[in-house]
């Protein structure tokens, strides 16, 4: 008869497995960010480089960077687009600071009327956080300048990885299949032709949940007669790819230009405006557009988000999900890990199956033996 291991073994090994991996994550994070970044734009650009190689004979090398190139038109598309909109929004400077004083010196006007401090003491504590907020925005400034370089460079290797892994595929599957014994080839291939249509299918699912976003959000900032509308609009859809905490730094956004350039009067009509729409992309848009074949519960994303961002910060929660999506691939196809695979799954089991269940248990305890998981 042949013993398993003991359940306490096996855990001892996931969760020194699991320290290793996130060891690894946070000391090799300037390599295996924008690794998994390009990663899974390569594996997006897959279909498009294999439909111009096989359709107009382009080389390897030539198909690579034209579905590059692609890549980076749109995205530079994107940053142009924001980056216009935000230039018009800095003219409107000198109101906005203007609006925030307006509406300090009201404020000051009920705080004193309503809990009987004089205005004196308000600008002292005024004046005091005034004087911390400069010297904060100070080094926050540097490191803002700092960081823009270093998203330029994050950038730079994230498209470099992107070219030389569709350059180099089939040397990649090659080598990922000789590292497995012959016997599990097939797993292997199903592993990476999975992961390939999720990945494709799960960003695809999100540029257009960013466009749907972005157009609600545009035709309701409209209509309310918002000023800088589209610019909100573009960021809510932007930042809504962030699931959860996205759509609130949106709604705190829109809330402080649309109060800079309106009043309070809007305020109102902005927050029902982003909370609608939200409603309306997490019951509606997100399982029609963006869900797939795979399915992770809301516990392990929530979880996800939080520790990618402990890990790699807003880069870790960008990576979380879909991270996350190639592991269940992985664990529902490896023997031993299949339970993992459930646990990341949403709960997808039936009423009408659970009496069928409880038969086989009490079948299998009545023989004395113990329950196979299934």
């Amino acid at each position: 008869m042949i013993h398993s291991t003991p359940f306490y073994t096996r855990l001892a090994q996931v969760l020194i497995s699991i320290i290793c991996l996130v060891y690894i994550a946070i000391i090799g994070q300037t390599l295996l960010a924008p690794l998994i970044f390009a990663l899974l734009f390569a594996l997006l650009l897959l279909p498009f480089a294999g439909f111009l190689e096989y359709k107009f004979n382009f080389p390897r090398a030539l198909s690579s960077m034209v579905a590059l190139l692609t890549l980076i038109i749109a995205i530079a598309a994107i940053f142009t687009l924001l980056g216009s909109q935000l230039t018009a929004l800095a003219q409107d400077w000198p109101a906005f600071k203007q609006q925030v004083l307006d509406t300090t010196i009201d404020l000051q006007k009920w705080i004193e009327v309503t809990f009987h401090v004089d205005s004196e003491e308000q600008m002292n504590y005024i004046n005091d956080s005034a004087s911390k907020a400069v010297n904060t925005g100070t080094s926050i400034l540097g490191h803002t300048i700092l960081s823009v370089s270093s998203i330029l460079l994050f950038l730079l290797f994230i498209f470099l990885y992107t070219f030389f892994i569709l350059l180099h595929r089939r040397l990649l599957l090659r080598f990922i299949v000789m590292v497995f014994d012959q016997q599990h080839s097939v797993v292997v291939y199903d592993i990476v032709s999975q992961i390939q249509y999720i990945v494709k299918k799960y960003i695809v699912g999100l540029f257009l949940q960013m466009l749907l976003v972005t157009g609600l959000s545009c035709i309701a900032f409209w209509l309310l007669g918002v000023k800088y509308g589209f610019l909100l609009g573009l960021i809510t859809g932007i930042l809504n790819l962030i699931p959860y905490i996205g759509i609130l730094t949106a709604l705190l956004l829109a809330s402080l230009i649309t109060f800079a350039t309106a009043g309070t009067s809007q305020l109102v009509f902005v927050f029902i405006a982003i909370v609608a729409i939200h409603l309306v992309d997490s019951n509606y848009i997100m399982p029609k557009i963006v869900g797939s074949k795979v399915k992770i519960n809301t516990l392990v994303a929530l979880i996800g988000l939080v520790l990618g961002e402990m890990i790699w910060g807003i880069t870790g929660m960008f990576l979380s999900i879909p991270v996350i999506a190639i592991f269940k691939v992985i664990f529902d196809r490896v023997q031993g890990l299949n339970p993992w695979g459930i646990l990341l799954g949403e709960d997808d089991s039936h009423p009408a199956s659970k009496p069928a269940i409880r038969e086989v248990i009490e079948d299998e305890h009545n023989q004395g033996s113990t329950p196979a998981v299934r």
